[in-house]
């Protein structure tokens, strides 16, 4: 066995262990790489396109990858944001949750700029990416002007805050504009003062935002703003959508609205410069919106509000429904010779990772009996581990298979008309 530097065997067992949580980290994906050639054909495309025509691509790009319980879906967005920062995007990776509902654009929004990463930096994403604005240069003339126009759709506050922005700094006005733009509330007298001190006050008048109104236009101007510092765009990226099951039927409703946004598929709500990648449970659909008969239930709940900003979520909330059908990439599922390369790769990680000679084991491929990609990593790492920590005994194995429940989750409904102190359904 050849020898192994140091570094290379802390990175080794950080791979392991991140495999042997199924949960892979960026030393996992470097060691394994991507084994979806269809998925990174299209997520190509889309970049290429970005890339190449830049503002010629008028709207978001979005797609759907699908795939069951530890077929490598979080492991293939791992591999899919390498790509990205290496192109030259801004890239956020973010898992939808209890804390981050998809339903809530406001903290989707949040969590994707918390966990955005500038290619070559480290910093908060929105704060490096300030850094890197050339106020001399082409691209920030056309975002300054695209972001003064009176049909762009931004509230004023957003070119008044850019203003103070370009002109001061005062270190502690410039962190609060940073922030403002990453979603959080601003001091409007803070921002008035700097207008003033400039002179430019009577040149950016605004009024108090609505806030619940900002999520929207803030993904709108910071995408510009990417651009603007010279990167191709910005790519995000969704696992575990499936959680949409757990909620009630007008949240999923409203969440089925909000995949049709970060999807590129309201004509009428524009984002050139962004591609978003999600990941779900293959059966979705079927979970959702025929067991829980969606189809039928869900865009009438918002239709019968009859509000116009339920009846715009009702016709988005449809699109949504479409794409989650039709939009859909499925992992390609792994054959004996793919299993078996992996299972090369990872006895030599594991060799390189200990400073011994793994073993052959029984690996268990071929045998006709279907099991996720995870449960084979799992039980062959583990094997490994009772093996070189106990030479003389013959470890057994016991694994269990986990599946997601597609139940409403009443705690998620609860918790989130309490933050927000409204009704249950998701307002």
């Amino acid at each position: 066995m050849a020898a192994t530097t140091a570094s290379a065997r802390v990175n080794n067992r950080r791979a392991l262990e991140a495999l042997r949580n199924g949960v892979p980290n960026g030393d996992a994906v470097d060691a394994l790489g991507c084994s979806q050639p269809e998925v990174e054909r299209v997520f190509n495309e889309m970049l290429a396109r970005l890339s190449e025509e830049g503002d010629g691509v008028e709207g978001g790009q979005g797609m759907l990858v699908a795939g069951d319980f530890g077929s490598g879906k979080s492991h293939l967005l791992g591999y899919l944001e390498n790509r990205a920062l290496e192109r030259n995007f801004v890239c956020s990776r973010v898992v939808i949750s209890k804390e981050t509902p998809l339903f809530d654009m406001d903290k989707v929004y949040r969590a994707v700029v918390e966990k955005g990463r500038v290619p070559g930096l480290t910093g908060q994403m929105v704060e490096e990416i300030a850094q890197k604005l050339d106020y001399d240069s082409p691209g920030y003339a056309q975002f300054f002007q695209w972001a003064n126009r009176e049909d762009n759709g931004l509230h004023r506050i957003l070119p008044a805050t850019l203003a103070v922005h370009e002109n001061d700094n005062e270190p502690q006005l410039l962190n609060e504009i940073n922030w403002f733009w990453s979603g959080e509330r601003i001091q409007l007298k803070n921002v008035r003062d700097g207008l003033r001190h400039w002179g430019l006050h009577q040149a950016h008048p605004f009024r108090a935002p609505v806030y619940r109104d900002m999520p929207p236009q803030r993904l709108r101007f910071v995408l510009e703003l990417i651009k603007a510092a010279g990167y191709c765009g910005w790519v995000v990226l969704l696992d575990e959508i499936e959680l949409v099951a757990n909620y009630s039927v007008l949240q999923r409703a409203r969440s089925y609205a909000e995949l049709a946004r970060w999807m590129g598929q309201t004509p009428e709500e524009k984002y050139p410069g962004l591609v978003v990648v999600g990941t779900m449970t293959a059966d979705l659909p079927e979970q959702v919106l025929d067991s829980k008969e969606d189809r039928d239930k869900a865009v009438p709940r918002l239709r019968a509000r009859g509000r116009e900003a339920d009846l715009l979520t009702a016709a988005r909330a449809e699109s949504g429904m479409r794409f989650l059908e039709r939009g859909v990439c499925h992992l390609a599922e792994p054959d004996e010779e793919m299993l078996l390369i992996l299972y090369r790769q990872l006895r030599a990680i594991h060799s390189e990772a200990y400073g011994w000679d793994a073993p052959e084991i029984d690996h268990g491929v071929g045998r006709g009996v279907p099991a996720s990609i995870r449960r084979y990593v799992r039980r062959w790492i583990n094997e490994w581990d009772l093996r070189r920590l106990y030479p003389d005994t013959e470890p057994e194995i016991e694994d269990t298979e986990l599946t997601f429940r597609y139940e409403e989750d009443t705690t998620l409904e609860k918790a989130h008309s309490e933050e927000n102190g409204s009704s249950t359904d998701g307002e």
